[in-house]
């Protein structure tokens, strides 16, 4: 039923003499003008085809009228272009410009999916999957793990020298009593523990995992997945291993070395090390005494545990001294102490996994995968999996369309407001769909150039 305020006018005070009239009479408008962009930049890299392909669909065809490819596109797009939740698609199932990047004909009575659709294909159960009367479209995940790895590499011309993987595993909150709801003491809070590795930019691992075990667990298997996969394409390829602390374990160590993959983990402080780093600490103190800032030293240790390491390895230490006291600091690293000094170790590679952090954020906050409210731990997987494409498509956008302009570098979140969200009215022929955007639009330069960008695309960056 149609509210009735859009059945009147509705007028303002305007700043000068004339009042404001405003009216919901204006005919097909959409607030994502912009939208074409993620069709464009999904084209150039085949990536929703080939996640859709990761699905069995055990429906009959000529019973439905959404295809899975569809149904991805209509998830992938919306999550890009801010809309988090299932029940944004009972309106959003009308916007006619999304409706047309999504493959439907605007012009007929099929609309987009809504919110049960969307549902039914996330919270399907690949053991019942072909007996259920309406949730009957399956999953592979290992397909999708694989899927992630394969656009990382095709992103390359040719073989990189040297990659570094970044591990890191984040707190998820949840709010119901859905599956593998645990108290984590260090978040203050019930939450999942996903893992993320990425590479640069890239995003190789979305790992959805209960927050009642080691920040660690499963990440060994992870990265091996990850690096074998890897070494199809690149096998001299170096590959280095990036984490805090939290990843510091001898079984993780231990594969590292055995593979002939490099490894640099934040080590957590104890007596011993810095007992072994005093006489840097007190150097430190005494030449912030002195300069009245920040000062560090940095020391190469040979450093083995009581019981749990199987070997001496290399430990660099940080002994600084700030305002607020002493902070030492400590990693270790399969890297040798000829190849690489002590502070260019700590200060350009370890702290250098910072970065991770703030893509971690982009998905997190800007692309929603923290909207993991169902009740099975599948189908929240699903959602990260859905949000984890949309933020590889929207690095692929900024990889491909926006390099050589001033969004470049820009996150999720202001590619959206910038370029997406521009108010455009739709008109339909019979031969093209027509969007006319406003002529005051701020963005208009940049658009064109990421559209000449996608639409006559350059060789691939090494």
């Amino acid at each position: 039923m149609t509210a009735e305020c859009t059945q009147r006018e509705l007028r303002f005070e305007g700043a000068s003499r004339r009042d404001v009239v405003m009216r919901f009479d204006g005919g097909p408008i959409t607030s994502d003008g912009g939208s074409p962009l993620l069709l464009a930049a999904d084209r150039r890299t085949g990536l929703l085809a080939r996640f859709a392909g990761c699905f069995r669909d055990h429906r009959s065809a000529e019973r439905i009228d959404h295809t899975v490819l569809e149904l991805v596109r209509q998830r992938v797009f919306g999550i890009a272009l801010g809309y988090e939740d299932l029940n944004d698609h009972d309106v959003l199932r009308l916007d006619p410009l999304l409706s047309t990047i999504v493959g439907k004909d605007s012009n007929s009575s099929t609309m987009l999916a809504g919110k049960s659709t969307l549902n039914r294909l996330e919270l399907t159960d690949p053991k019942t999957a072909a007996e259920d009367r309406y949730r009957r479209i399956e999953l592979d995940g290992a397909k999708v793990d694989d899927l992630m790895v394969d656009v990382f590499v095709e992103s390359f011309a040719r073989a990189p020298k040297e990659i570094v993987l970044d591990l890191d595993a984040t707190d998820d909150p949840i709010h119901g009593n859905q599956e593998g709801r645990f108290f984590h003491a260090y978040y203050g809070g019930y939450c999942y523990l996903p893992l993320y590795i990425f590479c640069g930019e890239h995003l190789l691992c979305a790992r959805l995992r209960s927050s009642n075990i080691d920040g660690c667990a499963g990440a060994k298997d992870e990265v091996a997945r990850i690096v074998a996969r890897i070494r199809k394409s690149w096998p001299k390829t170096r590959v280095i291993l990036r984490a805090d602390s939290g990843f510091c374990r001898e079984p993780t160590m231990t594969w590292c070395e055995e593979n002939g993959v490099d490894y640099v983990f934040g080590l957590a402080r104890n007596t011993r090390l810095v007992k072994a780093i005093e006489y840097d600490m007190g150097m430190a103190q005494a030449d912030f005494a002195v300069a009245l800032r920040t000062s560090r030293r940095f020391r190469d240790l040979e450093y083995r545990t009581v019981d749990t390491w199987s070997r001496a390895r290399r430990v660099v230490a940080k002994a600084e001294y700030m305002a607020k006291g002493d902070n030492p600091r400590f990693v270790v690293t399969s890297i040798s102490a000829e190849e690489m000094s002590a502070r260019e170790l700590y200060e350009d590679v370890y702290c250098a996994r910072g970065d991770m952090e703030n893509r971690i954020k982009e998905q997190q906050l800007d692309l929603f995968a923290d909207r993991t409210s169902t009740a099975t731990m599948r189908a929240n997987q699903l959602r990260l999996y859905f949000s984890s494409m949309a933020y590889v498509l929207m690095s692929a956008l900024r990889r491909l369309g926006l390099a050589g302009t001033s969004l470049e570098h820009a996150q999720c979140g202001t590619i959206r407001l910038r370029l997406f969200k521009i108010g455009a009215r739709v008109s339909f022929s019979v031969r093209r769909v027509l969007v006319s955007m406003s002529q005051a639009c701020p963005w208009a330069a940049i658009f064109a150039q990421v559209w000449q960008n996608l639409a006559m695309p350059p060789p691939l960056a090494a």
